[in-house]
């Protein structure tokens, strides 16, 4: 290996080698683009989670049935994490007293509600339910707090995780044997669903509950990583970036719980504390990482008021850190969240030009017109992913906040500290920021590109270590 490439390797790896630590060593191949059959369909992660790696450490609970392509008759090629429970007769959790963590989107794949399949589990009660950001119903806008309140379908609490309280209490648990957490996450560092998770684990095991997380696709696939990593310093209790990865982390909900467990300084818990907890994982059935959300055969239910659909989950890492300073807003209008880009004092025609004049890979801009808010006419651009392997899902953000310097004199000059730390929890490098305030839009995009693709191969071989699919 040349040396240049040593150093590189080197100095990257240890930003984060106190939380991947070792693992450099835990490589493997690339995996075959299809496989046969998912891997083993339980996970039990109760203790010694640093011990030695073998077939052992995996407990399958009932054989894996072959997996069929959705151009079989079998509408649903996927099971999801409650259609396994099922499966299995609700072992995991027969006999115990049980607390939900989930949203609209934690149905099982015919439809129904996790709520309404425990509900009428046989050998189990459940007793609460627990809402993250925008609540249990996802109607709450985004960064409005949810008050509790009681359910009025099942008569149940439902104890807001985004009001007060991001952290389960001691008096918020009480009275529950086991918490299942069952949400759909899109695959992105920012969205918060991951960060109810995180500190629902973490009140867990400080309070002796045992925890068995749900597996859910990750919409964009297990094999896009991108983006930056968070620097060290915007770590530390940051709901917008819960764990350590890059901006698109390649990962199920259940594989970041893995990690969670597994990894010291992940959960805000003493170590003890965390080699203690008790996790229990119910992956899917016949989900692989070549597997975007349209591959799964599965409906898609909005995980929140934006993201109502697969075409603003592709869209959310494009434009949502492009949008956060200076004058872009994503859709046009009330159409196209996340995938339409507007901009009040540049026409669509010249905002085409500009973009493509960077050539951005895998990437074609239209323009398009829709009614404003004020009912005045607007235009904007869609953006159109044109071929999946070569897009890079955070390439175009770091462009808009070039054309930003451009269009509105340097936002990132202007902006109140408040509102750049708010930025840098979300986007995570200090270095780019800096980059931004002293050049403008003379910002070398693809040398910070460059730099952040050695990371994340890195990040990617690493991570392999909780993969629970191929």
């Amino acid at each position: 290996m040349p040396a240049f490439l040593r150093t590189l390797r080197h100095q990257h790896f240890v930003a984060f080698s106190l939380l991947f630590f070792g693992l450099m060593g835990c490589s493997a191949s690339q995996p075959a683009r299809r496989p046969s059959e998912p891997l083993m369909p339980q996970i039990r992660l109760d203790s010694a989670p640093e011990r030695p790696r073998t077939a052992a450490t995996y407990r399958p609970t009932a054989p894996a049935p072959a997996w069929r392509p959705a151009a079989h008759k079998d509408p649903y090629p996927v099971m999801l994490g409650i259609d396994v429970l099922e499966a299995e007769n609700f072992a995991a959790i027969r006999g115990k007293r049980i607390g939900l963590l989930t949203h609209p989107a934690g149905v099982d794949r015919r439809g129904v509600r996790t709520v309404d399949v425990l509900l009428h589990a046989p050998g189990v009660k459940l007793v609460a339910l627990y809402g993250p950001e925008h609540g249990l119903n996802g109607d709450a806008p985004a960064s409005v707090r949810v008050p509790s309140s009681i359910d009025p379908r099942t008569g149940l609490p439902v104890y807001s995780l985004y009001d007060r309280f991001r952290k389960p209490t001691k008096a918020m648990l009480r009275g529950i044997d086991a918490m299942v957490i069952d949400l759909q996450d899109i695959g992105t560092r920012s969205y918060t669903f991951v960060s109810a998770m995180k500190a629902t684990m973490a009140a867990c095991f400080e309070n002796n509950i045992e925890v068995v997380v749900l597996d859910r696709p990750n919409p964009l696939g297990g094999l896009k990583v991108d983006g930056p990593l968070l620097d060290p310093r915007w770590r530390k209790n940051n709901y917008v970036g819960a764990f350590p990865v890059p901006y698109v982390h390649g990962l199920t909900i259940g594989e970041l719980a893995r990690m969670a467990k597994e990894v010291p300084g992940v959960l805000d818990v003493p170590d003890s504390v965390r080699q203690r907890g008790r996790l229990v994982i119910i992956p899917m059935r016949g989900w692989h990482r070549w597997m975007r959300w349209p591959d799964t055969g599965l409906r898609w239910v909005p995980t929140s008021p934006m993201i109502r659909d697969f075409a603003a989950v592709v869209g959310y890492p494009m434009v949502g850190l492009g949008t956060y300073i200076g004058g872009f807003r994503h859709g046009v209008g009330g159409l196209a969240p996340f995938r339409g880009l507007y901009h009040p004092d540049v026409s669509g025609d010249q905002l085409i030009r500009d973009l493509d004049a960077f050539k951005i890979p895998g990437l074609r801009f239209r323009r398009v017109q829709a009614p404003m808010h004020d009912g005045r006419p607007g235009t904007g651009i869609y953006v159109d992913v044109v071929n999946w392997d070569q897009w890079h899902p955070t390439q175009l953000n770091f462009y808009l906040m070039k054309l930003a310097c451009r269009y509105d004199r340097n936002p990132f000059l202007k902006a109140r500290q408040g509102v750049l730390n708010g930025f840098l929890r979300l986007m995570g490098s200090d270095a780019f920021l800096d980059a931004l305030r002293r050049d403008g839009d003379r910002v070398d995009v693809p040398a910070f590109f460059h730099k952040w693709e050695v990371q994340d191969r890195i990040y990617q071989q690493a991570s392999k270590r909780f993969w629970l699919y191929n």
